[in-house]
């Protein structure tokens, strides 16, 4: 028994929804929540336009609050309008805005819209997008064409629950042409995916003192130990002069002696 009111809620909710999209499709609807309050059943109605969705004096809202009632046996709905913060991002829009353009213009222009819309999507920071369009565009049998940008998962985890997907049709002379529509959202995190940190080394004000402070001493040391380098090399040229000088000086006195002895000798064997 409980199975079966759940699945009847979800109905009465798909229901709801559908119904809602039939009546605000070219107003920029996106989609519905539902929620339960102890006051009644409170639906959330996103779109781009608010304003065409409330009417003058909310007119378009009492309208279909009487709806509501009448259709689907609903005590007391009340019905909020919230504005999309980044259109381009949300699936249900893009599927809209593509069909709404082929039943303006036809199928002839399919691949421009295919191009723009998907290159507005990954300007608003989707990591992947993927249009296929499919039906008899333009040619007489049917084909379908496929538009994709970025990185989208195709399988897994990721793409099961996080990748945001919308189906839609255009009804067209030549007949049905069928447009889904793939978003790989911006804030998904993947479990390949690897970020790159920088180290950051924290420094108090006495290191940046000391770093500051070394380069300079060495700059005064270096040229120190040239001055004193080259007053040693004075020193010995210095040291080598004055020993050549010595040198000089002492010979002729030898010589002086050793002839004063000649002489000596001389004289005294003569005697």
């Amino acid at each position: 028994m409980i199975e079966r009111q759940f699945i009847s809620q979800k109905l009465k909710e798909k229901q709801i929804q559908d119904y809602l999209h039939s009546q605000l499709r070219k107003t920029g609807y996106s989609h519905t929540e539902i929620k339960r309050t102890p006051l009644g059943e409170k639906i959330v109605v996103y779109t781009t336009h608010p304003g065409i969705v409330v009417g003058r004096k909310g007119e378009n809202i009492q309208r279909l609050t009487a709806t509501l009632k009448k259709r689907f046996k609903m005590e007391n709905p009340q019905i909020e309008i919230a504005e999309l913060q980044n259109p381009m991002l949300d699936v249900n829009y893009v599927c809209d805005r593509i069909v709404s353009v082929l039943e303006r213009l036809g199928s002839q222009r399919f691949k421009s819209v295919g191009y723009k819309t998907l290159q507005s999507v990954m300007d608003a920071g989707a990591m992947g997008a993927e249009i296929i369009i499919s039906g008899k565009v333009p040619s007489a049998r049917a084909k379908k064409w496929r538009f994709s940008a970025g990185y989208l998962k195709k399988s897994g985890d990721a793409s099961e629950n996080y990748v945001q997907r919308a189906y839609d049709y255009a009804k067209l002379k030549p007949g049905v042409i069928g447009v889904r529509v793939s978003i790989m959202p911006p804030d998904l995190v993947l479990g390949d995916r690897i970020d790159i940190k920088e180290r950051i080394i924290q420094t108090t004000e006495k290191q940046l003192v000391e770093i500051k402070e070394e380069p300079k001493k060495e700059l005064t040391e270096t040229p120190k130990k040239e001055e004193s380098l080259q007053q040693e090399k004075e020193k010995k040229k210095e040291k080598k002069s004055t020993k050549s000088k010595k040198e000089l000086t002492e010979t002729p006195k030898k010589e002086i002696i050793i002839e004063n002895k000649e002489l000596k000798n001389g004289n005294n064997q003569e005697n």
